[in-house]
């Protein structure tokens, strides 16, 4: 005969269980996949024809999206600010995102420009099918005619992560994409916005589920190939994460940016700081790219997983800021 145990232990029980497994664990020490010597895959040097926003020969450019405290043109200003002090120089590329129908060509964008900086304008689009359809058309040349009045070279990240599956909607397919960023294009010449750099820019995740490079609207229509990589549920080195990109782009002739990177608050200081370090490594070891930018952020309502800011996590903050002094200083 089975004993009968009584409900109130078998709770008891049930309960312990679930604790033992939703406890914190300690951090764990960095894998030592995170102290090899990485190889090189996108290994071309150039000279790349990149528009306007030409390819620094030597180095690799460092920048950031930097989420503001406060929205609105002084928040953004402080924002920036207060990285860059920390940071102990200046961003050389300073990522900034735009709803279809947002203007460019703001007070903190002239001045990014003016002293030097080179704006990279992560731009929303429309439906692609409206915008074909000429529905947008007022919308997109009075965005080339702010664009144009820069004058100084920008960088047009037009409907970046175009590849995400939650786009489909909108996006409809990569043929109505590549339509619409030709389109789009045509009006920029049109208004006279020669100045900007066309920037493409999918997911690492495309890459590895393979519907990224339909995406492509060919060399002639490419300035910069691009990539945004997140260490988010994985903790694995950033050219695994990549790796399948890196391969594509090494066929391309064009430079590339890392247009969005970042490593998840849930894996701790030390393992992040570890990352960082292996990141250096990577973008040393492949000369094709030539700009990389942090995402600076903890978007609201997120899980740590989706939370990237390093600003105020010093151990990966100095190695971000080592990341930064080795790319910015030249090749080895």
């Amino acid at each position: 005969m089975v004993a009968r145990i009584p409900a109130a232990v078998v709770s008891v029980v049930v309960v312990a269980a679930l604790a033992a497994c939703t406890a914190t664990t300690p951090e764990p020490a960095p894998s030592a996949d995170f102290g090899r010597r990485p190889s090189g895959v996108a290994t071309r040097t150039g000279p790349f024809e990149s528009g306007p926003v030409k390819a620094p020969a030597d180095k690799v450019w460092v920048g950031a999206w930097v989420k503001p405290e406060v929205w609105g043109q002084a928040g953004r200003r402080d924002a920036v600010a207060g990285v860059e002090k920390s940071l102990g120089r200046r961003f050389d590329v300073i990522n900034t995102y735009r709803t279809f129908d947002e203007k460019f060509w703001t007070e903190t964008d002239k001045e990014y420009v003016k002293r030097g900086s080179i704006v990279m304008v992560s731009w929303a689009s429309g439906d692609t099918r409206s915008m074909l359809d000429g529905r947008h058309d007022d919308t997109i040349r009075a965005q080339a005619k702010r664009v144009a009045r820069a004058k100084r070279p920008v960088m047009m990240r037009f409907r970046w992560e175009m590849d995400r599956p939650n786009l489909r909607a909108t996006m409809w397919s990569p043929e109505d994409y590549v339509a619409a960023w030709k389109y789009t294009r045509r009006i920029f010449q049109e208004e006279g916005a020669t100045n900007a750099s066309w920037v493409w820019c999918p997911t690492a995740e495309g890459f590895d589920r393979g519907d990224a490079p339909a995406f492509y609207p060919g060399d002639d229509q490419v300035d910069w190939t691009c990539v945004d990589v997140y260490a988010s549920s994985e903790y694995r080195p950033i050219d695994q994460l990549m790796g399948n990109f890196l391969k594509w782009a090494a066929q391309r002739p064009k430079p590339i940016i890392v247009g969005e990177f970042g490593v998840a608050r849930e894996w701790g200081p030390e393992r992040r700081a570890a990352w960082m370090r292996d990141a250096t490594r990577v973008f040393k070891a492949n000369p094709q790219i030539r700009a990389v930018a942090y995402f600076d952020s903890d978007p609201d309502d997120n899980p740590r997983t989706l939370h990237f800011k390093i600003s105020d996590d010093e151990p990966a903050f100095a190695a971000f800021r080592d990341l930064a002094g080795e790319l910015s200083g030249g090749r080895p």
